[in-house]
């Protein structure tokens, strides 16, 4: 599993000013967040974003699936309760892990 937290204090060497991923997305009720892409992470060959919603983001994030199709990425939703459940159970290891809980 490979993942990287960009930021100000990632020591990568990019400028991270300018990369902010922000997508617009509905929810089941057809209201419109605006979200930004904080976190990628890698489980059985799939790519996994958490997003956060840019006006509150204290509010718990959301895990899409990321899909590439002629060279460009899809957030896609996960649908599959085995799938999720298991990448939300390596989101909350990710997040203790980061937060200093063990």
């Amino acid at each position: 599993m490979s993942e990287h937290q960009h930021d100000e204090n990632c020591g990568c060497g990019e400028d991270h000013e300018h990369e902010e991923h922000v997508f617009i997305i509905a929810n089941d009720e057809g209201e419109e967040r605006e979200m930004v892409m904080v976190y990628t992470f890698e489980s059985e060959d799939m790519m996994y974003a958490v997003l956060l919603d840019r006006q509150d983001p204290e509010q718990d994030g959301v895990i899409f699936r990321v899909e590439e199709e002629n060279e460009e990425a899809f957030l896609v939703g996960i649908e599959d309760d085995e799938e999720w459940n298991r990448v939300q159970a390596i989101y909350e290891e990710i997040a203790n892990t980061e937060n200093g809980e063990q």
